[in-house]
């Protein structure tokens, strides 16, 4: 149930029009209808504040997930989290040689969107030494960073023990 039902279905337990909630919330009414046909994102905040006003919270279930990975996505995933397992202030100075020239040898070969964007935020974080950054492309499972990983610069910097051990894992 999206947040726009939710509230509608208490509003309508509780017997609470839009003029109602308005005066007991202090949101404007055109705002609150906004809401309730979707035209307006609801945030979790604005929906637990609207709920209170008619007797009920808002609970969220928070629950992990497996991502469905394709086979080469899985492993992409499992390489990049053995080189955030090793990647520290340290490392990165050591690795950046490398994957400077990475960087360069995919400028040569890539071409289109979003890979020359992804090399570029790459760089951006070599540039910064954002190690954060680094580990949240290096593991994300979101769109965006496996995207990211799709152009790696981090070719050649694992060993092949614990290259052939992260592969391992994944089959």
């Amino acid at each position: 149930m999206g947040r726009a039902d939710l509230l509608r279905d208490v509003m309508l337990k509780t017997g609470t029009t839009q003029s109602d909630l308005s005066r007991l919330s202090g949101v404007r009414q055109p705002s609150i209808s906004q809401f309730l046909s979707g035209r307006t994102d609801l945030s979790d905040t604005m929906l637990d504040r609207l709920l209170s006003c008619m007797g009920y919270r808002l609970e969220v279930v928070r629950r992990s997930v497996r991502p469905d990975l394709q086979r080469s996505e899985d492993r992409s995933w499992r390489l990049h989290r053995e080189l955030s397992r090793q990647l520290n202030p340290s490392t990165l100075p050591e690795w950046r040689p490398l994957m400077e020239r990475n960087l360069a040898r995919l400028r040569g070969r890539v071409t289109g969107q979003p890979h020359v964007r992804n090399l570029d935020r790459w760089q951006q974080l070599l540039n910064d030494g954002d190690i954060l950054g680094l580990h949240r492309a290096l593991t994300g499972l979101d769109r965006d960073s496996i995207e990211m990983r799709e152009v790696s610069p981090m070719s050649g910097l694992l060993g092949d023990s614990d290259r052939l051990r992260a592969l391992a894992e994944a089959s």
